[in-house]
């Protein structure tokens, strides 16, 4: 249910669509994949495959981040055909150091639906985007709202955090998101809807950000915010406190002979699917390593412990790994993987916390 104030607020949804669109067409941020306001309105249209691209590597990930892969890929593999033709091992090596994996291998089967079963072409609209690969609600708003100008309703991190501001909700996340979707919806308009998509995040990104607002003079809904009459904006959007992360812990075991290093691949589906690996143990939920169980060495060889840890943060979890180092003194034939030689490890698709190992092992330091 609304207030009276959220009511008002409402009332005057085209007026805040025209302003914020105003705003948007002096401060767009400039972006590798995106059409600017002047170009667009000149009648260049953004390319949806790049509009595709850029919104999965942006899930779960930040404009600074992605912008050098995208370059990358778009470099590598300029169309949706060229990218269904490419080998997904290829394409994991290219994304390693993005994170989410799953993502990749959506990515490249996507490629192939739109390549070889729609000829190439992408929906248009919402609905039929959603049936795609690696396509959910919010990637699939974005794509027809900033590709194809469908009045979809985008909503991310930063909408939700400029609604909740705007309209004065103090709800926590993630239980306001309903009545903060509704409201997104109710503001979006139908006359320029890509651009009014982009130009509600880029608010969020650069003025209406989580600290260090700068709503002074640089908002276009100042006048309207509801939170920043009641000076509450700073802690909107509220937030369920969320539990702490647990901890696992295992082992890597290192094998190396005469420049050739252990390598093997993680089973498609789970964490890190599909990617190399230096060999670890099983990732088991641990307070700590006191009385945690020894190792179980999946090859017959003396083996030593190196010293420290090899720390890293999963989305759900942190992950302690100690390095058990096999003393191989030949090149074993190998039941699950393959020899590796170590210059060319940059050729496979090792995620962080697998060259987090590697840098552990050849650039040795207590702690990482």
């Amino acid at each position: 249910m609304t207030t009276a104030e959220q009511d008002i607020l409402l009332q005057h949804r085209e007026d805040l669509a025209d302003m914020l669109l105003d705003w948007y067409d002096t401060h767009a941020r400039t972006l590798p994949w995106r059409i600017s306001p002047e170009h667009r309105k000149g009648g260049l249209v953004p390319d949806p495959y790049e509009v595709w691209l850029s919104e999965i590597m942006l899930q779960q990930t930040t404009v600074a981040t992605v912008i050098p892969y995208f370059t990358k890929f778009i470099e590598k593999w300029p169309t949706v055909k060229d990218l269904a033709q490419a080998d997904l091992d290829d394409v994991l090596v290219e994304w390693a150091g993005l994170g989410y994996y799953a993502r990749a291998r959506n990515l490249h089967k996507c490629a192939q639906v739109i390549a070889y079963d729609l000829d190439g072409i992408f929906p248009t609209t919402e609905g039929d985007l959603r049936k795609l690969p690696g396509i959910g609600p919010y990637t699939a708003a974005a794509i027809a709202a900033i590709a194809f100008d469908e009045a979809a309703t985008v909503v991310d991190g930063n909408v939700e955090r400029v609604m909740a501001r705007l309209f004065d909700v103090h709800t926590p996340l993630p239980d306001a998101r309903p009545v903060l979707r509704e409201f997104a919806e109710k503001l979006t308009p139908t006359h320029r809807p890509g651009d009014y998509a982009q130009a509600v995040m880029d608010l969020g990104a650069t003025v209406c950000t989580p600290r260090a607002l700068k709503c002074n003079g640089r908002c276009p809904w100042e006048a309207f915010c509801l939170a920043a009459r009641t000076d509450s904006a700073e802690e909107l959007p509220k937030k369920t406190r969320k539990a702490e992360k647990p901890t696992r812990r295992g082992f890597a075991f290192w094998g190396e002979f005469d420049g050739k290093l252990w390598l093997r691949r993680r089973p498609e589906n789970g964490l890190l699917g599909g990617m190399m690996e230096v060999p670890t143990s099983d990732w088991i939920p641990s307070n700590s390593w006191d009385n945690f169980p020894p190792p179980r060495v999946p090859i017959i060889a003396n083996w030593r412990e190196l010293p420290g840890l090899v720390r890293h943060t999963f989305t759900h979890f942190h992950l302690e790994l100690k390095v058990i180092r096999l003393e191989l003194e030949e090149m074993i034939n190998l039941q699950e993987g393959e020899w590796v030689p170590l210059d060319q490890l940059d050729k496979y698709a090792l995620p962080t916390v697998m060259k987090k190992i590697i840098d552990h092992v050849r650039e040795p330091v207590l702690d990482l």
